[in-house]
């Protein structure tokens, strides 16, 4: 027994320096190719590198409420919440200064895959109950397609990574009678994502009613009411993040479209049904450049079930051979789940949009399936399943072969080509590498007959198919951007220093940058315009719609709209110098002057600029606005300021309405002229702070002093140490009432709920902490075992014990797949 438990805490360690080393290998290519960083292509390099840089900085620098380089402005805890702040790893790495930052990123991301395994393995090892097949276990899970997929997202690891450890709580609970674990674990995953929470508990319910059906669970209501208390104070300590972004999310409209109709239950596209299924048979295409079944919602989606080296094909043996089991019912209820629209939709709490990030849930089971296969079916069985497999990732070269009929746009002659596939190397380079993958499971089944001697070596082939496999999806994916993305490194990190001795930093404005890296301003730490991030302020969500700007995940408003450049107090504009000869020849830059070369970038300086906070003479309706092209709105916002019928009915005596003559001739000599008036009536001064702003203006008689700051709720205003109503005006933004002579503007900022979900996750702890002691007390001792007399014959004795427990393991039943 001791030796046995010996091998099991080894195996954790074993499981955790696998997993590293294979990650490790992973990612050593990229890292020589680009000098240090990590460097992969879209949502990594935009997002990922920028996020985890700046909010490093904001951290060691003290914290923030309000951050002024995300967007137009928005609260630091909400808008970084989703990506990082209740990540572990984002935490460890504000142990290292911010310039380490960049160089980090592969090594924490080989950490994350490393306790990944660990956490797969605590989980695995009661159902498995072999350290070998556990750890081989552990290692697909770690390494499947849908987490080499989601490299490219990088915070999607963090749930991959704790979701084991939830499920190996949940079972230690009701298992081994161990209290608190589970309501530690519901915490660390919900203050990790809130997102990925709302999947996670629908997972563990069907895993629950499961393990009830099977008669797995069994427990009194004392117990029950045990396990629903420890996960409500779970989510109580988890409130200090998941409270204020719940709140915010709220208001966001692209967390409010939900299902309905046909779509409820028939997805629209029937490709969709293919790609589901084919993703658990080959390995994913790079999330931005899906090859098949392109119709469908695959891009960005995360859609890949796929496990390295073994496929479906443990998967499909063990549900032929294990038909009844805890395993393959939560497997064939997570099946059906996928195929229909409402179902899959209950893991992103049922709205709209496709997605298939839940898919790691049903891949831990998967993984276990494969080694309960491996470890428990006859080889026959074993082999048949791999040649089923095989056929069936075979048969997806034939979508390189069915004729396409192709319209010429030009001269409308119709032609054929073979293929429904955007390019045919890429398929056949996936189907040969999965076809790869089962010749190798496929050959160690046959001839090794051993089993430990064939886990051992399926561990190691498992490992280096891996580090093929998932080269050849990173590459895929990195190289096709790299005439752009190589300059990364040169262009953000080394060009810093450069741009800030340029960049005044005594006054607030905001910088565009055209063609450049997004998220640069984040690396600056200096208000940009083009900004991509999907959980800022729900006020930038409506403004930038109302003036003709497209607001899904980034902002990028066109260059054409240089009235928005002024409204927002855009001072300069950053161009990369290879795009200056394209930028000049397609966009008017009257108004734009160059003031300043680095080597990488010229800075224009917008002649245009008004400061931030003015006031107007006239308002406009709504119906005014809404009767203006979309294209010429922020023009006329500079005329007048929006407001609702109730505002106008409340500051009516102070302004005028919008003259006719002014509600035209929308040009640009007409905005320079207001631009000049706007200056006139701007505030003295503006100073944005980490927790609001505070601005002066003196003012010949009451009036609404605008400022572009996105309206939030949490902002509070006093005026002369007087409070007063914030306005929510000019499709989003804010305006604070001020009378006649000097007035000092003080503008403070709170998260709306973040307070209360501190004092809420306090409240949480104390509960937990005194749960924990009270748990403790309880618990009674174990009484003292009587002194066993052992017979003179000690080494037949310990056989017939080693005899009895193999024995007990072998009688278990087949729940699990033991023989």
């Amino acid at each position: 027994m001791l030796l046995n438990q010996k091998k099991q805490t080894n195996g954790y360690l074993l499981t955790f320096i696998l997993c590293f080393a294979t990650a490790f290998f992973i990612l050593l290519p990229f890292m020589v190719v680009d000098k240090g960083f990590f460097l992969y292509c879209g949502d990594f390099n935009s997002q990922q590198i920028p996020f985890y840089t700046y909010a490093n900085d904001i951290i060691r620098s003290g914290g923030a409420n309000y951050s002024w380089a995300t967007d137009l402005g928005s609260s630091f805890v909400t808008s970084y919440s989703f990506y990082l702040l209740g990540s572990p790893m984002f935490w460890l790495s504000c142990l290292f200064p911010t310039s380490f930052i960049p160089f980090l990123m592969a090594p924490l991301l080989a950490l994350k895959f490393a306790v990944t395994g660990v956490g797969a393995y605590a989980f695995l090892i009661r159902y498995i109950k072999d350290r070998n097949h556990t750890i081989f276990a552990a290692i697909i899970y770690t390494f499947s397609g849908f987490s080499i997929y989601n490299i490219f997202f990088n915070h999607f690891i963090e749930p991959i990574m704790l979701f084991p450890f939830l499920l190996w709580s949940m079972d230690n609970f009701f298992h081994d009678k161990k209290r608190g674990g589970f309501a530690i674990m519901v915490a660390l995953n919900l203050l990790n994502s809130f997102f990925f929470f709302t999947g996670q508990v629908v997972f563990c319910i069907i895993y629950f009613v499961v393990k009830l059906i099977c008669k797995e669970y069994k427990f009194n209501l004392k117990e029950f009411l045990l396990f629903i208390f420890e996960g409500l104070v779970g989510i109580l300590i988890a409130m200090c993040l998941f409270l204020p972004s719940t709140l915010d999310l709220l208001a966001n409209p692209r967390a409010l479209k939900f299902t309905d109709g046909m779509d409820l239950v028939v997805y629209t596209k029937s490709q969709q049904y293919f790609a589901i299924l084919s993703s658990a048979f080959l390995p994913p295409d790079p999330p931005y450049m899906p090859n098949i079944f392109t119709e469908a919602s695959v891009k960005w989606t995360s859609l890949s079930a796929y496990l390295p080296l073994c496929s479906f094909a443990g998967v499909l043996c063990y549900l032929k051979t294990f038909k009844k089991t805890m395993f393959s019912r939560v497997l064939l209820v997570c099946i059906v789940m996928a195929f229909v629209p409402i179902l899959n939709s209950a893991f992103y709490a049922f709205n709209s949009s496709y997605y298939a990030r839940w898919y790691y849930m049903p891949i831990l089971i998967m993984s276990a399936c494969t080694a309960l296969a491996i470890k428990n079916s006859t080889r026959a069985q074993m082999q048949s399943a791999i040649v089923t497999t095989g056929i069936i990732t075979s048969i997806h070269l034939i979508f390189a072969l069915l004729p396409t009929k192709v319209t010429d746009d030009e001269t409308d002659e119709v032609s054929y080509i073979l293929g429904v596939v955007k390019d045919h190397s890429k398929l056949l380079l996936s189907v040969l590498t999965a076809l790869l993958g089962l010749l190798l499971f496929y050959m160690l089944i046959k001839i090794i007959k051993n089993k430990q001697k064939r886990i051992m070596l399926l561990i190691c082939c498992v490992m280096a198919f891996t580090v093929f496999y998932s080269i050849v999806h990173l590459s895929l994916g990195k190289f096709p951007q790299w005439e752009k993305d190589s300059a990364y490194k040169l262009e953000t990190y080394d060009e810093k220093d450069a741009l800030l001795e340029f960049f005044p930093d005594d006054e607030f404005y905001r910088i565009d940058a055209y063609e450049c890296f997004s998220n640069i301003g984040l690396h600056l730490n200096i208000p940009c315009i083009q900004f991509f991030n999907s959980t800022v302020s729900p006020s930038i969500m409506e403004f930038y719609p109302a003036i003709g700007v497209d607001r899904a995940v980034n902002s990028k408003p066109e260059f054409e709209k240089y009235a928005a450049r002024g409204l927002l107090s855009v001072k300069y504009t950053l161009l990369q110098h290879d795009d200056l000869t394209e930028f000049f020849e397609i966009n008017n830059t009257e108004g734009f002057v160059e003031v300043h070369k680095t080597d990488e970038y010229t800075i224009l300086e917008n002649e245009n600029y008004i400061p931030m906070g003015f006031v107007y003479d006239y308002y406009i309706t709504q119906k005014q606005f809404d009767a203006v092209h979309s294209d010429s709105r922020s023009n006329l916002l500079l005329r007048g300021i929006l407001l609702s019928d109730e505002q106008i009915e409340k500051y009516g005596d102070i302004l005028e309405p919008l003259p006719d003559e002014k509600k035209g001739n929308l040009m640009y000599s007409y905005f320079v002229e207001d631009c000049k008036q706007l200056n006139q009536n701007a505030a003295e001064n503006f100073t944005a702070t980490t927790d609001g702003f505070s601005a002066n203006i003196t003012l010949d008689q009451d009036n609404l002093v605008f400022f572009s700051v996105p309206y939030d709720k949490g902002f509070k205003a006093l005026v002369n140490g007087e409070p007063v109503e914030i306005e929510k005006v000019s499709a989003g933004m804010l305006a604070i009432y001020c009378e006649e002579g000097d007035n000092d503007i003080q503008v403070t900022y709170n998260t709306v709920g973040f307070n209360l979900g501190v004092v809420l996750s306090v409240i949480g702890l104390v509960i937990l902490v005194i749960y924990l002691l009270c748990c403790r007390m309880r618990k009674k001792p174990s009484p003292p075992q009587p002194l066993i007399d052992f017979p003179n014959n000690t080494v037949n004795f310990e056989i017939k014990i080693d005899h009895y427990l193999q024995n007990k393991i072998n009688n278990t039943n087949q729940q699990t797949g033991e023989l």
